[in-house]
């Protein structure tokens, strides 16, 4: 009975595909100084009535049934033509839900033109996970900067969910950080502390705005004002439903101003040197310098972001794989990068292959980030020759935020999901 559900189930997706049934509704965002609504969320219905009416439900028969990419560009289809239709101009923000996954698939005509038009009307901000760059890293960076290409921006969602998305905050730069529901709801606790703290170093290092979801009432308000939101989301202002006739003579304004993304660089030693000269070292103090940075990484725990380059997986020692393994228990993304590398090269470590004709093949690096921490060591091997101990590298060791950030998104931009047969 349970097959014939779901191959029902299926069949009436690919009826709601065909048909283009998908509808969205939107939810307000309101500054909290004001109260007025500065943007709205676009939320993703099947129709009323259906068996594939809520959105958890659509998202499990397409993921089971591989038809996750149609329904993500019905999805985003769905929430730009409501709000053209609606007469929604620049004036007002639509945030749009997107699964980097699946990101890459291309629009059919009819969805091309909808995108097309709605870049050329509408003021939009993409929504992502810090689960989209957990598991597929690189799609999601070329995402970032597609998105950003076409002139909208990024927000980073549910924010404090996961302990891990304070430390991948800093690679996507996000426009918007959406605090999630559970910090403004729940009593304070050291880790409440810790998000908000985190939050707000972001904030004023890059500019990003403060958007609290989930408030309902007026102590959701205070709490969401005490974590330093200056807009927010919940019942207290609407529930998701159609864009109200306003949203047509809104008059001009714009609440977001996009800081600019983390460059990616070929060469993850010119980018820590940033100008300055290289140092010259040998091998050994450059592996008690390696071990220094893990285990500053270790010592920050759950929000640690670690990204290492070997050159070959040759390199990654069964010594190394034990601690990186360690580091992969607790930290928020542990990556590893050489020629022939596995996607698994270690529990709980992500793997990055890299081509013969790599730049990153001649350099060995490691970066650490943290909410608070970042350093970044990296080195030019200069193929000597030679014992082991005693070959030779170029190398430069920073603790600069912005170079860290720019060699670890040069690296996490290597770490792409491989095909499956």
């Amino acid at each position: 009975m349970a097959d014939v559900l779901v191959h029902d189930d299926l069949a009436e997706l690919d009826q709601i595909l065909g048909d283009g049934a998908i509808h969205a509704v939107y939810q307000p965002i309101v500054d909290l100084w004001t109260g007025r609504p500065v943007a709205y969320e676009a939320l993703a219905r099947g129709p009323v009535g259906s068996a594939l009416q809520s959105p958890d439900r659509l998202l499990e028969v397409a993921r089971a049934g591989g038809r996750l990419e149609a329904l993500d560009w019905a999805c985003r289809v769905a929430a730009l033509r409501g709000a053209l239709e609606a007469g929604m101009t620049r004036s007002l923000s639509l945030f749009v839900n997107i699964e980097p996954h699946v990101a890459h698939a291309p629009p059919d005509g009819k969805a091309f033109k909808v995108v097309r038009e709605a870049s050329r009307v509408l003021d939009v901000v993409v929504e992502v996970t810090e689960r989209s760059l957990v598991s597929a890293p690189a799609e999601l960076l070329a995402l970032v900067s597609a998105v950003r290409a076409m002139g909208w921006g990024i927000a980073l969602d549910d924010v404090g969910a996961e302990m891990a998305s304070l430390a991948l905050m800093p690679f996507l730069q996000p426009d918007v950080i959406k605090l999630d529901l559970s910090l403004v709801q729940e009593r304070p606790s050291p880790e409440v502390a810790a998000i908000v703290a985190a939050v707000g170093a972001q904030s004023e290092r890059t500019g990003a705005l403060i958007l609290a979801e989930g408030i309902e009432d007026q102590a959701h308000l205070a709490a969401a004002e005490a974590m330093g939101a200056r807009y927010g989301q919940g019942w207290l202002f609407g529930r998701p439903g159609p864009l109200p006739a306003e949203v047509a003579t809104t008059g001009p304004g714009g609440v977001l101003v996009w800081p600019a993304p983390v460059a990616v660089h070929q060469s993850v030693a010119a980018a820590a040197a940033g100008g300055r000269p290289l140092g010259r070292s040998t091998k050994p103090l450059l592996l008690e310098m390696s071990w220094h940075l893990e285990r500053q990484a270790a010592q920050l725990g759950a929000p640690a972001v670690v990204l290492s380059a070997f050159q070959t997986d040759g390199r990654f020692t069964p010594a190394t794989r034990r601690r990186y393994g360690a580091l992969a228990r607790d930290a928020a993304f542990v990556g590893a990068l050489g020629v022939g590398m596995a996607e698994d090269p270690a529990p709980g470590v992500r793997g990055g292959h890299l081509w013969d004709d790599d730049p990153l093949v001649d350099e060995w690096a490691i970066a650490v980030v943290g909410p608070h921490f970042a350093a970044a060591l990296a080195a030019v091997d200069l193929h000597d020759g030679g014992p082991e101990a005693a070959r030779r590298f170029d190398y430069i060791i920073t603790y600069d935020r912005d170079r860290v950030l720019t060699v670890a998104a040069s690296l996490l931009a290597r770490i792409a999901k491989r095909p499956t047969r």
